[in-house]
């Protein structure tokens, strides 16, 4: 009976978040509770069938995180993951038929061509094994770069069954965002084979897998939920953080306009307007450093329905965008007294948010209203 009693208790501490706080924000008392730590430099989430979460972390690691929080457990065989600098594994996403296929895919960095790039791979989830299977690359962009920084690496799939990647400029700000035939600075649209998408743009020139180009370094990315149209936020250099609704075909200006200048100071490109190159939706000076974007749908907070939440790595805290016609109308910074870079922000299955710190001990964290 007695053993009885202390496995109880055991398996109450791994269905319980470990710590919980109180917030005030504008319109709610939030509940934040800490459902994991522990996690390294945490970049992405995903909700299983089951309500657990997978959660990529940046040097190569996945894990797994009880539905109701708990100690991670690690997925095995992980492949072709360089991590260095600020690339390592990325975005993860699973496949719309995931309940029934275990197919994932996950962005990364890896070694090719000397140099790095990001990469997207495809692989088989075992659930009970807690392991990867059948590891395939499906995109790599082109060409390899020599920084470790840039790589984008944000997965969304549309209605039709088609991934988005985003990529980033590598850190170097030349022309090569500009350059349709490359995989640098863009919105990547492919099937699950990597196979260019139905529905491209192709006009002359372009790579017919490019979606958008002229991006910096999108690291949020989110289909809208009434829309289904892509939405991103990206980072400018100092100053010009910018939202984005990426369309077909359209050049989104970097680095010949934007709202930011360089880190020395210095002007980049020709200023903030140029016929042919789209405005962003929403730009921050200074700037937040967005991460993950998400755009509420859900019924645990109602009055946030339709706002889009960015995760912001400078200040810690979250950035609540409130919408009129698609255009922002006015911002919450939440959370700033939490004191963490947040690098996720995704609605759960249960309506609630759901956050990634970025820190060597990094968390994550589930908002609900206060009782």
């Amino acid at each position: 009976m007695k053993s009885f009693a202390i496995a109880l208790s055991l398996l109450g501490a791994c269905a319980l978040p470990a710590y919980a706080e109180v917030h005030q924000v504008q319109d709610y008392k939030l509940q934040v509770e800490t459902l994991a730590d522990g996690l390294d430099a945490p970049w992405s989430l995903a909700f299983l069938p089951d309500g657990r979460m997978l959660i990529g972390e940046r040097p190569g690691r996945l894990s797994i995180v009880p539905a109701g929080g708990g100690k991670p457990t690690v997925v095995n065989g992980l492949e072709g993951v360089s991590a260095g600098g600020q690339g390592g594994l990325h975005g993860i996403a699973l496949a719309p038929d995931f309940a029934s296929s275990g197919t994932l895919f996950y962005c990364h960095a890896a070694s090719y061509d000397g140099g790095r790039g990001t990469v997207v791979s495809r692989a088989q989830l075992d659930l009970t094994a807690n392991q990867l299977d059948n590891v395939t690359r499906i995109f790599q962009q082109s060409p390899a770069g020599s920084t470790g920084r840039h790589f984008g690496c944000r997965l969304v799939f549309d209605r039709d069954g088609m991934l988005f990647v985003t990529t980033g400029d590598r850190g170097n700000a030349s022309d090569s965002a500009q350059d349709p035939s490359t995989g640098i600075g863009k919105v990547v649209r492919i099937d699950t084979d990597g196979k260019p998408a139905p529905g491209n743009p192709q006009p002359e020139g372009w790579d017919k897998r490019i979606w958008s180009i002229g991006h910096r370094n999108i690291q949020g990315a989110a289909l809208h939920p009434a829309t289904g149209e892509l939405w991103t936020a990206e980072h400018g250099a100092r100053g010009g953080d910018e939202v984005n609704n990426p369309q077909a075909g359209k050049n989104y200006g970097w680095p010949v306009i934007t709202y930011g200048i360089d880190y020395s100071g210095a002007k980049i490109g020709e200023g903030t307007h140029k016929d042919g190159m789209e405005q962003p939706v929403h730009y921050w000076d200074p700037s937040i450093a967005p991460s993950g974007l998400m755009i509420y749908s859900g019924e645990a907070f109602p009055k946030w329905k339709g706002n889009y939440f960015v995760g912001a790595l400078a200040g810690g805290a979250v950035s609540r965008l409130v919408f009129a016609d698609g255009k922002p109308v006015s911002e919450e910074r939440i959370l700033q007294d939490l004191g963490e870079r947040i690098r996720d922000v995704v609605q759960g299955p249960d309506g609630l948010i759901y956050l990634l710190t970025d820190s060597g001990n990094g968390k994550v964290l589930r908002l609900k209203m206060s009782e």
